[in-house]
């Protein structure tokens, strides 16, 4: 992967994507929620025409206002290796912040996420999903299994065909069980290869080529656009007055997450039926 990503490359991005205001997502009713004590059963499927976009990786903050309760929810710079003045602030109080500080800062604690779109076999809840494309936005416990078996220790059983539509793929089963307080997706795995009931030969194309697109459901501020958040509803501030200096003056962020921007490949046609070569090729660009 290129590291020679710029500012501009940035800026472009950001033109590019929805410009949605905090918590007006008109899109939340693409994605699959998951709820406590139920399975669902999906297929995983590939961006065939740019596979480096199968998956969209990201870090993202999400806590009530502290001025008037409602969902922050923005996403982190650093998901693009720019600096980040939510992460410098949460820097500085870790650092020299009272205890009561550092209790608070806790909401500003930074979560890794990614989306993938999924072809629904079953949701239990609302069976209406069945047999529609949904996006599934999942957490560190789905990413390690979906990893596993794309290049670990169950990749020599499943690999390429949690790609595919056909009878040779293999289906994810997310099982959300309660621990503690919160939901655990530990127990999920991919099945046996088994057809899909009610898909054909004939459907696969359409399916594949009419995936979501996975970039215009982040919202992108710029560094002072997340400054004047982070001032109006986590300090309280309004009016607070624009200058060019971080929230503190603190030692910058060195992490270097995984860019959503890959290097451009060559697009390839969509057999009528995938098989495990041809899959592996639209994977290629994958990897990290």
């Amino acid at each position: 992967m290129s590291s020679s990503f710029t500012s501009s490359m940035f800026d472009s991005i950001k033109s590019a994507l929805t410009k949605n205001t905090e918590g007006s997502n008109t899109k939340f009713k693409d994605y699959l929620k998951t709820e406590v004590g139920n399975t669902y059963t999906v297929r995983l499927l590939p961006n065939v025409k740019d596979p480096n976009k199968t998956f969209l990786h990201y870090y993202s903050y999400a806590w009530n206002s502290f001025a008037d309760g409602k969902l922050i929810n923005v996403i982190s710079p650093t998901t693009w290796g720019q600096r980040d003045p939510i992460a410098e602030e949460g820097y500085r109080i870790r650092r020299n912040g009272t205890e009561e500080e550092k209790d608070k800062a806790r909401a500003l604690n930074r979560k890794e996420s990614w989306l993938i779109n999924v072809y629904v076999e079953n949701d239990p809840v609302r069976p209406e999903n069945n047999g529609t494309i949904k996006v599934l936005r999942f957490g560190r416990q789905l990413n390690k299994i979906i990893m596993d078996a794309i290049e670990g220790e169950d990749a020599a059983d499943f690999g390429p065909r949690i790609f595919d539509l056909s009878p040779n793929g293999c289906s994810f089963r997310i099982k959300v069980e309660k621990q503690g307080d919160f939901p655990t997706y530990v127990s999920s795995k991919f099945a046996l290869p088994k057809a899909v009931v009610g898909l054909n030969a004939d459907s696969y194309d359409e399916i594949y080529n009419n995936i979501f697109d996975l970039e215009s459901y982040l919202t992108v501020k710029s560094y002072d656009e997340l400054k004047e958040t982070l001032n109006a509803h986590y300090f309280c501030v309004s009016d607070v007055e624009d200058n060019d200096e971080p929230v503190a003056a603190t030692p910058k962020i060195t992490t270097t997450p995984k860019p959503v921007v890959a290097p451009v490949v060559e697009k390839k046609a969509v057999p009528a039926s995938l098989d495990d070569d041809s899959i592996a090729d639209l994977l290629k660009g994958l990897e990290d």
